[in-house]
């Protein structure tokens, strides 16, 4: 048999936490147990009629059957500059600062290969989104983790990166709202982040999933941490949480990418946007012209009626998350476990009890196997997420409620 010599970039990509999980759920299954899957952010809630009658409507036109080049998505791309204009008051040319993605992951996979030479450096949050890090590996280039502390509302410290490294940096990935933490950055925190790149010459990227996913029952925005912090909405902006353009507002080293998969429950339908930096936004498509051509033309026309048309789903969604939240986190605090209510995501980053504190493979592991409750280990986010445990609110309440349950039952049994 030949021995197939592969890439040593591939030895990094080998373990994913998602992966790891998946493999765990499936024994589970197989010895019985009724699953309750905790790990995945994937909505559970539908797409809004309208966009799915956009997408049902293409069907039947036998032009849209075809490859779709660049200059095909132009409606799509004029749409979302228009969404980002009414949403943050920066203005966007549609022909050169948008592009459109399979998702923010694609975007954050393939920029590091239009920006990394081997061996170059790029600033990832630690913990933070494994496809930040999986773009890096796939270019070759080296990670300098920043980490990202409690006591620090999970914001990274600008000033502890070593000389060295900033010397050999050549861009920075930001995400706000943050995932897995659900912290929430303030715009004086993106204005920071951009004087340290433009002083450093680096480019910055943001991923920005959970733009809307923000709940705000007293106007007051929050940290994450469950702080609160006094700082009303950008002038001009109808969104509770900056963009890294409102500290950019010339886009002169950043870009965003967005997605309609948290928003709009469209997340297997595959279709996001990168805004930003013309020059960065170029660099992009030319790598994504060498991967492939676009999304069929009634996926983004399906995407043009959720930008353009009614919001009234999105802010369903908002309300259908924050009550999950408060039913999850009022059944934790009930069986002992006082974790800080979010401002922001689907999610519920939660520190592990003293048992499991350096361990949290272990405890997700073990608790899918005993109880059939599945959750995301903090480690399998980077190494600062050892410790923590991440839950995805992607069940009713009541479903929520005896997961946590059987969570009782696993924590008092070990």
């Amino acid at each position: 048999m030949i021995n197939i010599q592969f890439a040593k970039r591939l030895q990094p990509l080998q373990s994913n936490v998602f992966a790891d999980m998946d493999r765990a759920k499936a024994l589970a299954l197989a010895a019985g147990q009724q699953l309750i899957d905790l790990s995945l952010g994937s909505s559970d809630l539908p797409a809004e009629a309208h966009i799915i009658e956009a997408i049902a409507q293409s069907l039947h036109d036998r032009t849209t059957h075809g490859y779709l080049l660049f200059n095909g998505t132009q409606g799509f791309r004029e749409a979302a500059a228009n969404w980002y204009e009414k949403k943050f008051g920066i203005k966007v040319d549609p022909q050169t600062e948008v592009l459109p993605l399979i998702g923010s992951q694609e975007g954050t996979a393939h920029l590091p290969l239009a920006l990394l030479n081997p061996g170059d450096f790029a600033l990832l949050l630690d913990p933070g989104y494994p496809s930040h890090a999986g773009g890096v590996y796939l270019a070759s280039g080296q990670i300098y983790p920043m980490p990202l502390k409690e006591e620090n509302g999970f914001l990274p410290v600008f000033a502890d990166i070593p000389a060295p490294v900033l010397a050999q940096s050549r861009m920075m990935v930001l995400s706000y709202p943050h995932n897995p933490t659900a912290a929430i950055a303030p715009l004086s925190f993106f204005q920071e982040a951009v004087a340290f790149c433009q002083q450093h010459n680096l480019a910055l990227v943001h991923d920005f999933p959970y733009v809307d996913l923000v709940f705000t029952a007293t106007g007051d925005w929050g940290l994450g941490t469950g702080k609160e912090f006094s700082q009303s909405p950008v002038p001009n902006t109808q969104s509770p949480v900056p963009s890294i353009l409102q500290a950019d507002p010339e886009k002169s080293i950043s870009i965003e990418f967005f997605t309609l998969s948290k928003s709009y429950n469209m997340g297997g339908f595959r279709i996001g946007y990168a805004i930003g930096n013309a020059q960065l936004i170029n660099a992009l498509r030319q790598v994504k012209a060498a991967v492939d051509f676009n999304q069929y033309r009634g996926i983004l026309n399906g995407a043009i009626a959720a930008l353009s048309g009614p919001q009234i789903g999105v802010k369903t969604a908002v309300a259908t998350f924050q009550q999950r939240r408060d039913a999850f986190i009022a059944a934790l605090h009930r069986i002992g476990w006082n974790v800080p209510t979010p401002q922001a995501t689907m999610y519920i980053w939660a520190k592990l009890p003293s048992f499991w504190s350096q361990n949290s493979i272990e405890f997700c592991t073990q608790m899918v196997k005993q109880t059939g409750v599945a959750a995301s280990p903090g480690a399998g986010f980077g190494k600062s997420g050892e410790g923590y445990v991440r839950f995805a609110l992607v069940h009713e309440p009541s479903l929520l409620e005896t997961a946590v349950e059987r969570m009782a039952e696993f924590l008092n049994s070990n």
